[in-house]
């Protein structure tokens, strides 16, 4: 789980500097597609760790 954790960290870090670039250049961020892209694999991550989470608390109540 940690390490989808330090992945989820760094595709956010990421999706943040592509974002910010985006609004430099005056491109909203819906039309710029490596934006969006990336969101995608970020959402993907939150996802995984939800369920991670969710196996965890599981195992852990009898």
């Amino acid at each position: 789980m940690l390490h989808l954790l330090h992945q989820y960290e760094e595709e956010k870090r990421k999706l943040n500097e592509l974002g910010r670039r985006s609004l430099e250049q005056g491109i909203p961020l819906y039309m710029n597609e490596a934006v969006q892209a990336q969101s995608r694999k970020v959402d993907e991550l939150i996802v995984q760790l939800h369920k991670k989470k969710a196996e965890r608390n599981k195992r852990l109540r009898p």
